[in-house]
Parts: structure tokens; sequence; C-alpha cells
């Protein structure tokens, strides 16, 4: 299993936003694996995509995936975010990370949202789609026909290699460059 980024000199912690230090790049021993979903409160399709990042976030939880909500955007503001939480991810399970000057989206590469990555203590094992529903930005299909980020984390969970370490995700231009 090769990681495609180290796993040493990235930014390692940040604040959530109940002020609590997060360390979303370095995966304690405790934890198998960490996602990071880089979403934003203003994109469509990272709403649309809102309930299967929680089912992703409910499913892999008992096996020790810990998950992050990224919003990648230096417009967002607490109580903006805590808003879109309690309308698209009410109870989820997962800290919410503010990241406006794009340092932890720059790290993880991701160029749109939703974008998704999956961090081991060896590093980056995957980064790109949640699944295949969107076929381009106006054409979506009734439903996935491939999970990608599922089907990488059962790679990582299984001790396996990552079958497809990174796709291209379809939604929201982001600012960071």
């Amino acid at each position: 299993m090769a990681a495609l980024a180290p796993a040493s000199g990235q930014r390692p912690d940040v604040q959530d936003l109940d002020g609590h230090a997060q360390s979303p790049l370095r995966v304690a021993k405790t934890d198998a694996a960490h996602v990071l979903f880089v979403l934003a409160v203003d994109c469509p399709i990272s709403n649309r995509y809102a309930p299967e990042m929680d089912r992703i976030v409910s499913d892999y939880a008992a096996k020790h995936v810990r998950s992050f909500l990224i919003y990648a955007d230096p417009g967002a503001t607490p109580a903006r975010v805590r808003r879109h939480l309690a309308e698209f991810h009410k109870g989820i399970d997962a800290p919410a990370i503010i990241d406006k000057d794009y340092a932890l989206t720059k790290t993880i590469g991701a160029t749109v949202t939703p974008e998704a990555a999956v961090y081991t203590a060896a590093g980056r094992m995957y980064r790109g789609r949640i699944d295949d529903l969107y076929v381009s930005l106006s054409q979506a299909r009734q439903a996935p026909t491939r999970r990608d980020l599922r089907l990488s984390l059962d790679a990582v969970l299984g001790g396996l290699t990552v079958p497809v370490p990174e796709t291209r995700a379809i939604g929201c231009y982001l600012g960071a460059k």
C-alpha cells in the first residue's frame, strides 16, 4: 500500500469550529484512516452529496476511520458553517474546519467541492470524487455506478492497494491556486 504524498511536512494541526485542535493529516495509531471531505456552503453539488458523506462517516466510524469536514472558503464564518451543518449535516460526528487560507485544501490537492481524500499513517492514499454520480457539472446519473471513496476505504482497511488512487472530482471550482 503506497502513499501518494508523504505524511511528514504537512500542516498537521488546525482548530475546528469549537476551538479544539485537530490533526486531519496526521493519523494516530488508534485510527485506521482519516477521511477529509472538502466542501463549500454554497456549492449545490456539495449539498447534494451531504447525505452520502454522512452515511460514509457513520458506516466507517466503527472501523476506526475518523472523518473531517473541510470548508474551503475564505469567506466562511463559524455562524454560516454552523447553519450549513444544521441544514445539511444534522447529527454528523465529524469535526468541521474552516480552511480560509486553503492550506489544507492545497495539501490535499483538492480543486473542487466536494472532493475527498483518505489518509493513513503513511500519507495520502486516495484523492478525488466520492463516486461517479456526476458525469459533468450539468449531468448526473440516477445513481452512482462506482463508489470510489468507499472502494478506497475498503482497500485501505483490508491492507490492500487502493485500486484507483486518484480520480477527477466534478463540482464547484475552488479559488485555491
